[in-house]
């Protein structure tokens, strides 16, 4: 009988069990948030902190060096192509954070979140013709501007998009795939703002 297992092959092994999903935590407590909750910016750090209601209650958006994220979403102007090409931005989307050294402007691609030269001067103008474009809060709320359509939202949606990029972007131009996610993520995000 040992002789023919040779024919049989090796007796197959069951695949071991998924893995339970990783519960998302606290960053300040520990204690389990769920899939949906609060940010808190970490302005020495620059970073962004997963935060229970409770620790998300304790901050405000607008002082110290953790400060909670909003969720205030809002639509913008539309910009014209010429007041786009005035910000001197080499890509169709981008999103511009207002911190304590002044207007960065960043644009989501596949190696993350890319800082890219802005003409200052312009988007001064911009902000003074558009005021919604001066209007987002420092460090946690951010223009995103896609194709000229401006949004003003809190800054993990701006995350949210650079994250979905890097996993989904192929190759040089994308692929099918990035490009239908990025295009719904549009779609969910014009649903949720309200005009500014």
């Amino acid at each position: 009988m040992s002789g023919l297992r040779r024919f049989v092959g090796a007796a197959e092994t069951p695949p071991p069990p998924p893995a339970p999903p990783v519960e998302e935590v606290c960053e300040f407590c520990g204690a389990v948030t769920g899939p949906a909750h609060g940010h808190v910016v970490d302005t020495e750090k620059r970073s962004l902190m997963c935060a229970c209601r409770p620790c998300y209650l304790l901050f405000t958006p607008d002082g110290g060096r953790y400060r909670s994220v909003p969720d205030r979403y809002l639509t913008g102007p539309r910009l014209s192509p010429a007041e786009w090409d005035g910000l001197g931005i080499p890509v169709g989307s981008a999103f511009f954070l207002r911190g304590e050294h002044g207007t960065a402007a960043f644009y989501p691609s596949p190696a993350g979140a890319t800082e890219c030269l802005l003409n200052l001067d312009a988007w001064r103008a911009l902000g003074e013709t558009h005021p919604l474009l001066a209007a987002a809060l420092d460090e946690v709320e951010a223009i995103l501007v896609r194709d000229g359509e401006s949004f003003l939202v809190p800054v993990d949606a701006c995350y949210e998009l650079v994250g979905l990029v890097r996993t989904c972007w192929k190759g040089f131009d994308g692929g099918t795939e990035a490009h239908e996610r990025i295009d719904e993520f549009f779609v969910s995000l014009r649903r949720r703002s309200s005009n500014g």
